[in-house]
């Protein structure tokens, strides 16, 4: 039986348990299974790790002349005071889908922001511990951007506070040839 229709019964419980609880009371499917079942070969996708897999573009080639599917986005939310918003509620519509469709559904959420987008209860993408430590790659580079943001300014601070008005204003704007500021 393929990995999306082999059911894997999960205990629903009262009151709901943690997040991180919910997460590993359940054994992912190993990527290669999910591929399979998508028809994806593995040059379509790059791994990392065991359940973690990234979709790469030139997949959309091979995809021409296909029959079209249904894209369904849930954006401009705002979440509850516990925090479900865009990502549990897309978790959760994905999986009530798949459970009523004849076919695959696939989930796509944003795992860069600050809380990860994993979801929360039990419409969450799993292994949540992994998404959350942002161990998917896509925020070095927004650390990489922040950090020279914030060097830059730290950097304007020191020089303001420590350069006269006439020296700031020298290197800044400075003088041409002439000794015109332009």
């Amino acid at each position: 039986m393929s990995a999306s229709k082999t059911l894997r019964k999960l205990a629903v419980v009262s009151p709901v348990p943690a997040d991180i609880d919910i997460a590993n009371s359940v054994e992912p499917f190993h990527i290669s299974e999910i591929a399979k079942e998508l028809n994806l070969s593995p040059k379509h996708y790059d791994l990392y790790g065991k359940y973690k897999a990234k979709v790469l573009l030139p997949v959309l080639d091979e995809l021409e002349g296909s029959g079209d599917g249904y894209y369904v986005v849930v954006g401009g939310i705002t979440p509850t005071p516990l925090g479900e918003g865009k990502s549990t509620t897309t978790v959760g519509l994905c999986q009530a889908l798949g459970c009523y469709l004849p076919s695959s559904t696939i989930t796509r959420t944003d795992f860069w922001n600050k809380r990860g987008a994993a979801g929360g209860g039990y419409s969450q993408v799993i292994p949540m511990d992994e998404f959350n430590l942002h161990l998917t790659g896509d925020i070095h580079a927004i650390t990489a951007a922040n950090n020279l943001l914030a060097a830059a300014i730290d950097t304007r601070i020191f020089h303001e506070s420590t350069q006269s008005d006439k020296a700031l204003l020298n290197r800044l704007c400075p003088p041409n040839k002439e000794g015109k500021r332009l």
